[in-house]
């Protein structure tokens, strides 16, 4: 998985592609992650629209991220999910614990 951060206003984006499964990339998105709000980042957007392929084990690290955002005083949301991501988040009922758009504008805007 690859993860390119950049910031849009006060938003630190995290533009990720690629998978999501045990292993390396939940790893990778897990340390990204408390990277950037060990670095202060208070307003966090995760841009899935370039996952390919999400299992159970990066389905928990996008609950794990969005608890340890929370536990630092941040908010996380979800931007760009493709239809299989939507679909398993709607199967877990995850869907209605995360805040989800499908425009860059509109969640930067929603913060």
């Amino acid at each position: 998985m690859k993860i390119d951060i950049r910031t849009v206003r006060d938003v630190t984006i995290l533009d990720c592609s690629g998978k999501i499964t045990l292993g390396e990339e939940t790893i990778s998105l897990r340390n990204t992650a408390m990277s950037v709000l060990q670095g202060g980042a208070k307003k966090v957007l995760l841009n899935l629209a370039g996952i390919t392929y999400i299992d159970s084990a990066g389905v928990g690290e996008l609950v794990r991220t969005f608890v340890t955002a929370g536990n630092n005083g941040a908010k996380l949301k979800l931007l760009g999910l493709t239809g299989k991501l939507r679909e398993v988040l709607t199967i877990t009922k995850l869907l209605t614990v995360f805040e989800v758009f499908d425009n860059e504008t509109a969640a930067v805007l929603s913060f």
